[in-house]
């Protein structure tokens, strides 16, 4: 459900004044990065693997997330701070569960329930920040409900951020303790 509104506004055609094609606009870096999140956790919970190895999730990983840092750094993109800790706390966790048995294969597998990611201080840090962010985004999104009506972006995108920084923490919360 959380994938619905970036498939959305990703398929949705958004001509150029020049008629040339298809203008990419700000937002759809972030729709593009928020699919990958939530594949990404879908492939993480899911009992039978990827459909892409786990090597390869790293990539789009460290990808998303060095992308995000220079746009942050350059001051291109107001998300791109946390879009950046997001990739970088998801690709924490895949490379910081423990080992288990490789009779997986290649494939992303859940380690069993007593599995504790490896510095578990960082898996603190990360659950309270997405705590706060999932707060003050989810607040903004149901203020902006008030004056805006829940049709427009402004509801969309914040809440799915809300739920999926609220998913981010319970797994990091889960997995320190």
């Amino acid at each position: 459900m959380l994938a619905v509104p970036s498939v959305y506004r990703l398929v949705r055609a958004v001509p150029e004044a020049t008629g040339r094609g298809f203008a990419w606009d700000a937002g759809r870096e972030i729709d593009v990065t928020e699919l990958l999140m939530v594949s990404a956790m879908a492939a993480m919970v899911s009992p039978l693997g990827g459909p892409i190895p786990a090597a390869g999730w790293t990539a789009v990983l460290i990808l998303a997330a060095g992308h995000f840092l220079v746009a942050a750094v350059r001051g291109r993109r107001r998300d791109a701070v946390h879009h950046a800790i997001a990739a970088a706390a998801m690709l924490y966790m895949i490379t910081a569960m423990p080992a288990h048995a490789m009779d997986h294969g290649p494939w992303f597998t859940m380690p069993s329930s007593s599995a504790r990611l490896a510095m578990p201080a960082l898996a603190v840090i990360a659950a309270v920040y997405f705590s706060y962010d999932a707060l003050l985004v989810g607040s903004r999104a149901i203020r902006n409900a008030r004056t805006t009506g829940m049709r427009d972006a402004s509801f969309a995108r914040p809440i799915c951020r809300a739920v999926m920084g609220a998913g981010m923490a319970y797994l990091f919360v889960s997995s320190a303790v």
